[in-house]
């Protein structure tokens, strides 16, 4: 097994640390695609959903999603990572922005929040803040929506990134502002090696106010 890389920085809510992975192409989080999982999630709407997707990396999904028709916009707080998105979306380049999510003012309503690798990727200190910012963008009925890196069994390990979660413990997170309308175990097939066999796609929808 390869020696893994030394990097400075260590602190996962900082840019930086995201950088110096993006620039030594250290990314063991990236699908290098779209999910099956997502696909069918977007191919069950009924009609194409304003869609925001926070710590967005290479942003596969919403090229796809914008070579669809649909309103999307993708958000990273590492330049790195935006310049990367964009040389992947090419022609959809400009659905992707740099942006602090916890600070982030859409332009336009945002009917579902697609989350993958973005609360796994944040120190658990930062999770209140997710929870909080997630419930102010989205309106009543409005959807939380994607993969959860979810352990079962046995306590979450507190070290990260990715940062585990139980069940319970992300229904505390998530349960006053949002109902849990779907769960699904992710097959390992449709997954990453780095989250194999802890990833559930689950549906969100916003609680009425």
């Amino acid at each position: 097994m390869p020696d893994q890389p030394v990097f400075q920085s260590r602190d996962a809510a900082d840019p930086a640390f995201w950088d110096e992975r993006f620039n030594r192409e250290h990314t063991p989080w990236d699908a290098h695609g779209v999910p099956e999982a997502f696909r069918r999630f977007c191919e069950a709407q009924p009609a194409p959903l304003s869609t925001l997707i926070p710590g967005c990396g290479n942003a596969y999904e919403a090229g796809w999603l914008a070579e669809r028709g649909w309103p999307v916009t993708a958000i990273d707080f590492a330049p790195s990572a935006v310049a990367s998105a964009k040389a992947v979306l090419g022609p959809h380049a400009d659905v992707v922005a740099l942006a602090d999510f916890f600070r982030f003012a859409p332009e336009r309503p945002v009917q579902w929040i697609y989350e993958r690798a973005f609360l796994c990727a944040m120190p658990r200190r930062l999770w209140p803040n997710y929870a909080a910012q997630v419930a102010k963008l989205l309106p009543p009925g409005g959807l939380l929506a994607g993969f959860f890196a979810v352990v079962e069994g046995r306590e979450a390990v507190p070290k990260g990134p990715p940062f585990e979660t139980t069940q319970p413990e992300l229904d505390a997170l998530l349960s006053p502002a949002f109902e849990r309308i779907s769960d699904t175990p992710i097959a390992e097939t449709d997954s990453i090696p780095v989250f194999a066999g802890r990833e559930r796609w689950q549906v969100w929808r916003r609680r009425d106010a």
